[in-house]
């Protein structure tokens, strides 16, 4: 008891279908997919702008 085995999460996933229709899933996963792409392209950013700043020479 307490353990969950992969027919309680089917189960759970079909509830969810059920209720939820598959327009509704598709969104969220849409939805998802895109924040973690801008949160990656956030992490780059900071690094792209070193490397794009030339380098002070000093004279």
């Amino acid at each position: 008891m307490g353990e969950f085995s992969i027919w309680h999460w089917l189960l759970v996933l079909a509830i969810a279908l059920l209720l939820f229709g598959t327009t509704k899933f598709a969104a969220v996963g849409k939805g998802l997919g895109e924040g973690i792409r801008n949160f990656k392209a956030a992490m780059k950013e900071p690094e792209e702008k070193k490397e794009e700043k030339p380098e002070e020479k000093k004279t």
